[in-house]
């Protein structure tokens, strides 16, 4: 097949003083992508390269008018709006063009944090308790206890989530809140913070249905002492680090056949009731009575090829025999089954 390869590039590496390089953690490093390209490739398919900015309507609408587009592999995140990793899906869909992963309306939905939980608490799916803000002097509602962590409500890649952000009193609540308000302009998350376990659990499509892959647990115990043992942008970007012999991931995780269920259940339907395609991921923590709460769900996980990174959903793969390029065509053959193309 002709298949366009939408994406956003990152030219900065992480930085905790670099408010740009922030700006662009979500976006996926040159190596990456080619990466993917080349798995594109290596399953027999024509790929056509597209960088997901202000003229990929245009270049999208040329390829599909030259008959050069069957199908395009996303993992585009958008540049602007609270919207911005539907604006691809939004794209293709006007041009009736197929596309992998998920569509607009749940890429939407699980950008927003508040959004997601909502949903999740309506069909029963545990997560944890939450609060919107949208001022430092709107009231705390009853029942949520500290200690809380707060988050910017629509950002990925723990953008915004820096060590300080687990507040032990209203008073540390108020600071957090102005200064987020502040910088992110949009509105904050505040939730319980749940002291348990920590999982990342990978799901990719089969024949339709989606399946578990080997479960991920995320330990915190390398990180310095005095940090919150949470996946912080400190944590995740500076002290997850391959090349100094840290590797804060188990998987497959050590739990019980019981346990594991559980979480699986959970997962699933989650999946379901956000109705994602084709692959993503979701991280979830135990609560103090060792129930696995959704955290976060990643519609458009990270796909780093490098086995040496800590990528987790490819890590996930390889723990389930499930090499990169294998990894790559089951995404596309699980798009490929939904929009019925040969």
């Amino acid at each position: 097949m002709n298949i366009a390869f939408l994406y956003n590039i990152k030219l900065i590496s992480p930085s905790l003083t670099d408010e740009k390089a922030q700006i662009y953690a979500e976006f996926d490093a040159p190596e990456t992508i080619n990466g993917i390209k080349k798995a594109i490739e290596a399953n027999g398919h024509k790929v056509h390269m597209v960088e997901a900015n202000e003229e990929a309507y245009i270049k999208l609408k040329k390829l599909k008018d030259a008959g050069q587009v069957d199908l395009v592999f996303n993992i585009a995140e958008g540049f602007y709006g609270e919207a911005r990793e539907a604006q691809i899906p939004a794209m293709l869909e006007m041009l009736q063009i197929p596309y992998t992963g998920s569509g607009p309306q749940t890429l939407s939905i699980t950008l927003d944090k508040s959004r997601t939980k909502e949903i999740l608490s309506y069909h029963k799916v545990p997560c944890s308790e939450f609060q919107v803000f949208y001022s430092r002097n709107d009231s705390l509602r009853k029942g949520l206890n500290f200690p809380l962590i707060v988050k910017p409500i629509r950002e990925g890649s723990s953008k915004g989530i820096m060590d300080n952000c687990v507040v032990k009193d209203r008073k540390q609540l108020n600071k957090k809140l102005e200064e987020m308000l502040k910088k992110y302009k949009q509105p904050v998350i505040a939730e319980e913070f749940l002291n348990g376990r920590e999982f990342t659990v990978g799901l990719i499509e089969k024949n339709g249905v989606p399946t578990v892959l080997p479960i991920i647990e995320v330990s915190f115990d390398d990180l310095p002492k005095g940090m919150n043992k949470i996946d912080s942008y400190e944590s995740k970007w500076f002290y997850d680090d391959p090349s100094k012999g840290l590797d804060p991931l188990t998987c497959p995780a050590k739990i019980s056949k019981e346990f594991e269920k559980k979480i699986k259940e959970v997962c699933l339907g989650a999946f379901k009731v956000l109705n994602c395609k084709d692959f993503a991921r979701m991280d979830l923590r135990l609560d103090k009575k060792g129930i696995p709460k959704i955290l976060d769900i990643n519609s458009l996980p990270g796909l780093i090829p490098d086995p040496k990174e800590n990528s987790r959903f490819p890590r996930a793969a390889r723990t389930a025999k499930i090499k990169y390029n294998d990894m790559i065509g089951m995404i596309i053959n699980s798009a490929k089954k939904r929009y019925g193309l040969r």
